[in-house]
């Protein structure tokens, strides 16, 4: 008997789900976050007046996320479950025509068509569900819809990362606000678009750039409205 061989493997498709909404959540909360900052200090506002609208926006935007992240989510779910009990009728209804169903789906996959309805017959013996969400419908427990788990994630991650710039705006000088807030939200981007890059097997450099990029673009529009605002109103 062949000595047993252990192959150890680490994938990560069972992150998708958290690391989506939690990567997503801290970047909204220092894009959105520091550019409200940007534009209301750029606008000649007073230092009360900036913490205010950067708390404010703190707020709301964790709640927003968190709900938004909520529905969308949860209408993922729902289809998911449709699908389940769908597929859960068609199997006692008509499990000969299923059978076929899922063996034709491993022929086209390129299993001799013997061997592929062998390989049906025994997977649904085993767990015929479980069989055809997985190979028609391409459902799995690791990436499986979790609402409340992706709300707390995003909402979380967004507070985290929104706290990040305005605690740079509450501490360095008034006069020093729009450079500091802007230079040390562009930091935290890079570090959360390495960071989520490592957790996620992706590429470190590219998402660096593509997160950090993306944040300068907003605080720059914001800025521009801000000043726009401050001259308006000067």
């Amino acid at each position: 008997m062949p000595p047993s061989f252990q192959h150890p493997e680490r994938h990560l498709v069972s992150r998708i789900g958290w690391l989506r909404a939690a990567i997503l959540g801290a970047n909204d909360g220092i894009v959105s976050t520091a550019s409200l900052i940007v534009g209301v200090a750029v606008a000649a506002s007073a230092r009360g007046d900036v913490l205010l609208a950067g708390t404010a926006g703190l707020v709301a935007g964790a709640m927003s996320m968190a709900a938004g992240e909520y529905v969308s989510v949860s209408s993922q779910s729902d289809t998911e479950r449709a699908d389940t009990e769908r597929e859960r009728r068609e199997l006692a209804d008509q499990p000969e025509a299923e059978r076929q169903e899922l063996a034709e789906i491993y022929v086209r996959r390129g299993l001799e068509p013997l061997l592929a309805d062998e390989v049906a017959r025994q997977l649904m013996l085993k767990d015929a569900l479980g069989a055809h969400l997985r190979d028609e419908l391409g459902m799995a427990d690791e990436t499986a819809a979790r609402p409340i788990q992706a709300a707390l994630a995003s909402a979380a991650s967004f507070t985290v990362g929104a706290i990040l710039p305005l605690a740079t705006a509450a501490f360095v000088p008034a006069s020093l606000v729009v450079p500091a807030v802007s230079a040390a939200s562009l930091l935290f981007l890079a570090l959360l678009g390495a960071a989520g890059a490592r957790a996620g097997g992706a590429d470190i450099v590219k998402a660096t750039v593509r997160v950090t990029l993306w944040g300068a673009i907003a605080m720059a529009a914001t800025a521009g409205i801000g000043a726009l605002s401050g001259t308006t109103v000067g």
